[in-house]
């Protein structure tokens, strides 16, 4: 960690009284909007006003280090959404170690993505109960996931065609699948 006592004593009083000025003019403008933003960001106030507080103090150390700073306010909300998006890794961090530390065991629900699975390999089963002008179109849109131009260009038909042969697959699909 690099040490701001060098840098201070380096520092004329005159220049350090201009600096704490134009730190005051700062935090009496925007203190209350960075503190909006931070509680908007994190809905903790306590650590909205923990990170607003920092925000200044790293201001206040960049300045003693002679840095430059054109447009203040734009410096600030900077330096304050480093600070949230640091706590955001923080929290997701520390709350998934202290889960891990209760015992607790991540598992995956795997139920709804085989119903998926089933309920597609029905209506698989179910396209070739569909007349064969549909069976084809359906096969290749849904099966081989071709694009209506792709498809266009195999069967030689219209790209309006074989979108209105879909429509109407599609709701004959959904008709026999209802049924079984």
């Amino acid at each position: 960690m690099v040490s701001l006592a060098p840098a201070c004593l380096y520092m004329t009083p005159q220049k350090e009284k201009q600096q704490q000025d134009i730190l005051t003019e700062a935090h009496h403008a925007y203190s209350s909007g960075l503190s909006t933003r931070a509680f908007f960001k994190l809905h903790d106030r306590a650590m909205s006003d923990d990170l607003v507080q920092d925000t200044f103090m790293k201001a206040w150390k960049y300045l003693v280090r002679e840095g430059k700073i054109d447009v203040m306010k734009s410096f600030l909300y900077h330096v304050l959404n480093d600070l949230i998006v640091d706590e955001y890794r923080k929290r997701r961090n520390a709350s998934l170690d202290s889960l891990l530390e209760k015992g607790y065991e991540p598992s995956v629900d795997s139920r709804e993505q085989l119903v998926n699975i089933f309920d597609g390999k029905a209506a698989l089963l179910l396209i070739a109960r569909l007349p064969p002008q549909y069976q084809t179109v359906m096969r290749m849109r849904y099966v081989q996931d071709l694009s209506l131009k792709e498809m266009s260009l195999i069967t030689g038909k219209s790209k309006n065609t074989i979108a209105v042969q879909l429509h109407r697959g599609l709701a004959k699909l959904k008709q026999l699948y209802k049924h079984s």
